[in-house]
């Protein structure tokens, strides 16, 4: 695997940019390089960096939490607070919660940056625990907006902010497999929202319980940042180096660090990540990996997922299916798809899950065409339409779903990381509402036939883009993924 590695490293070179760095040429670089092969040739251990990313992953579930809280309770809160009946203040609740994910991810790469990975956990769930309280103890439709406007802000800074820290902290061999727990915590925020509100109908008032409940793992992610490694790369860029050191050995061995800080010298030095700009990453020599990410996330929410989530419930209603099974279904079919990937991601790679996910749900979303002709009648139809949905939210959990999120911090430029990640996740933000906001409506007008295959024809472009523009990068050092695209602008 060494062999492998020193070879791009060798041709490409960057002039330091900083007066200190001239100290260190390449040739002492190489011989740093060179002194460390025996050191390196096994893997760092695993076990020392999966703490950290499971404290991580806390923020994951919190989103998916969040995501699914009021799916249940939404009937009995409009009716306790006096807007029962009210489609819009209905959609309210829900909307305002991404409008506020929206801001909070746009903002996300520049807290990340500034403040530090372990620091903007925490400011993530400043926002998560108060929205959480206000929602809880509201008594007016404008209270509970207000709280799930701070929520929204805590979930959008989030899961750019996971996806950042998580990729930094994790040794190249597994860095998919964690990757992919990011995906998982979400799914199980998810089902846990749903379980939790079981009792809603039952129980009077237990919606307020459903909104308390989400602070207990929001304080516990505050309060285990205080202990948890900072990112070594963001310390480097920030020329911390003796605290780089320190935290790589946490997170790899003592035996790891020099390799590890000679890799980062390589393409990190130099860098001011404070000097980035909105134009620069939209225009200037990296608008090509931002335009891919972008397009990612773009072509994930244009798929129809949201909207098949939307509309799983009258679909399971139709085949005599209660609502509540019909999402615990979803939900265990997005939870076993995630848990497979995850074996699969360091195994065959982000770019083959990619293309053959987007390939399952555009077949996913035809065999939805063919349950809505007039060809097909009765329960054939209806099984038909159930199948497709659960194969399709099947093959998104298995590439669609996970990938995007590990792959992007990957391809990135360490200067530009955390920035990029605020960029694309926006995007995200923006397609996802407008989905939500308009899925119904196009249903109307166009009819199921053609509004799937509309998704479907979105699926397929996805998997064309992946095949022309997106690399491989199982089993790579992100400085070998760096130079390897640098060398391309």
């Amino acid at each position: 695997m060494w062999s492998h590695q020193r070879e791009p490293l060798s041709i490409y070179q960057r002039i330091p940019s900083k007066e200190n760095s001239n100290h260190l040429d390449m040739e002492d670089d190489s011989a740093l390089l060179q002194s460390s092969v025996d050191e390196e040739s096994s893997n760092p251990p695993w076990r020392l960096s999966l703490p950290y990313v499971l404290v991580a992953t806390i923020s994951s579930f919190l989103f998916g939490y969040h995501l699914g809280v009021v799916n249940e309770p939404l009937e009995s809160l409009s009716s306790d607070l006096g807007f029962s009946g009210d489609t819009l203040a209905e959609g309210l609740v829900v909307s305002t919660c991404l409008a506020g994910a929206f801001v909070g991810s746009l903002f996300s790469g520049w807290i990340a940056d500034g403040l530090g990975r372990c620091r903007a956990f925490q400011l993530c769930a400043l926002p998560m625990i108060l929205g959480a309280f206000v929602s809880a103890k509201s008594k007016t439709l404008m209270g509970m907006l207000l709280g799930r406007l701070l929520v929204g802000t805590g979930m959008g800074l989030g899961p750019p902010v996971a996806a950042l820290y998580v990729t930094e902290i994790s040794p190249a061999f597994v860095r998919g497999t964690y990757g992919s727990f990011i995906q998982i915590a979400t799914c199980l925020g998810l089902m846990g929202s749903l379980l939790v509100g079981i009792p809603v109908k039952e129980i009077a008032g237990w919606w307020r319980v459903c909104f308390l409940v989400s602070i207990i793992p929001a304080t516990i992610l505050c309060l285990s940042m205080s202990f948890c490694a900072e990112s070594p790369h963001w310390l480097y860029k920030r020329g911390r180096i003796t605290e780089a050191e320190a935290e790589f050995e946490r997170l790899l061995g003592a035996s790891h660090v020099k390799s590890a800080v000679a890799e980062l010298s390589k393409s990190d030095r130099g860098d001011d990540s404070d000097s980035i700009t909105i134009s620069e990453l939209l225009y200037g020599r990296h608008f090509r990996v931002v335009f891919i990410g972008s397009a990612l996330f773009a072509l994930q929410q244009l798929s129809g997922i949201n909207a098949v989530f939307y509309f799983s419930s009258a679909v399971f209603r139709s085949a005599g299916v209660p609502s509540g099974l019909a999402n615990v279904f979803i939900g265990v079919v997005n939870l076993s798809g995630s848990i497979v990937a995850m074996a699969l991601m360091d195994k065959l790679g982000r770019r083959v899950l990619l293309l053959w996910s987007f390939f399952g749900m555009a077949m996913s979303m035809l065999l939805q065409v063919a349950s809505a002709s007039s060809y097909l009648k009765g329960s054939g139809a209806l099984y038909l339409s159930v199948g497709g949905m659960l194969m399709f939210v099947l093959t998104f959990a298995l590439g669609a779903g996970p990938v995007p999120c590990l792959l992007l911090p990957e391809i990135f430029p360490s200067r530009i990381r955390a920035k990029a990640m605020a960029v694309c996740m926006s995007v995200h933000w923006v397609i996802n509402f407008f989905v939500g906001l308009l899925f119904l409506r196009l249903l109307e007008l166009l009819g199921p036939s053609l509004l799937y295959s509309i998704f479907a024809a979105f699926c397929l472009l996805a998997v064309i883009f992946v095949k022309r523009n997106v690399m491989e990068t199982k089993g790579k050092s992100l400085q070998e993924i760096e130079i390897a695209l640098l060398s391309q602008i």
